[in-house]
């Protein structure tokens, strides 16, 4: 093994890393804060023409205004089951249907509810860290492998443990930053 195969060690634990900090953000995205945004509805899924399928890709989703989100459906005949799905998410949202949209207002958050979110928000973080942690964990026992059967020099092999903590050490720093953000967003009224 050379410095490309080591390099390219590195690569793909970034890129692992990095799949693991996507996740969190789009899990994120449908966590609710006092905001109307569309990335909350992506979770709901509504049954229509035999199957569920997301509500995004049934209606044309847009916020007008910062506590209302606006559901316009493709096919007019869903708007009953849209709203039915809305309903029965665990968002907390009541949307009303005039026959060509419907309406969703977005209520504030009561001060517990932002709480139980924030625990949700730092438990989303927990795993994200973990996945992160299991990457480094997979990479550095792939290099501890290389050096006993002396496939890498024990140099080598530090300068790659060093390497893939510090990779670590930063993926991590942005699972802190986009939950501080989330937390921020949250608690603040």
């Amino acid at each position: 093994m050379d410095v490309n195969d080591l390099k390219s060690l590195n690569a793909e634990v970034k890129k692992r890393m990095a799949g693991a900090i996507d996740h969190l953000r789009h899990e994120l995205a449908g966590v609710r804060t006092g905001r109307a945004s569309t990335g909350i509805l992506d979770p709901v899924h509504v049954e229509a023409y035999g199957t569920r399928m997301p509500l995004n890709q049934l209606a044309s989703l847009s916020v007008p205004e910062p506590t209302m989100i606006v559901a316009q459906p493709f096919d007019p005949t869903l708007m009953g089951a849209i709203e039915k799905a809305i309903r029965a998410s665990d968002l907390g949202l009541n949307p009303n249907n005039d026959g060509k949209m419907i309406r969703i207002p977005v209520p504030p958050l009561t001060e517990d509810r932002r709480k139980e979110l924030s625990r949700h928000v730092h438990k989303m973080a927990e795993e994200a860290r973990n996945a992160i942690r299991t990457v480094r964990r997979d990479a550095n026992d792939r290099l501890k492998k290389l050096a006993k059967d002396k496939a890498v020099s024990e140099d080598d092999e530090k300068r790659g443990l060093e390497e893939i903590q510090k990779i670590t050490d930063q993926e991590i720093k942005q699972v802190d930053e986009l939950q501080k953000k989330k937390d921020a967003e949250l608690l603040s009224h």
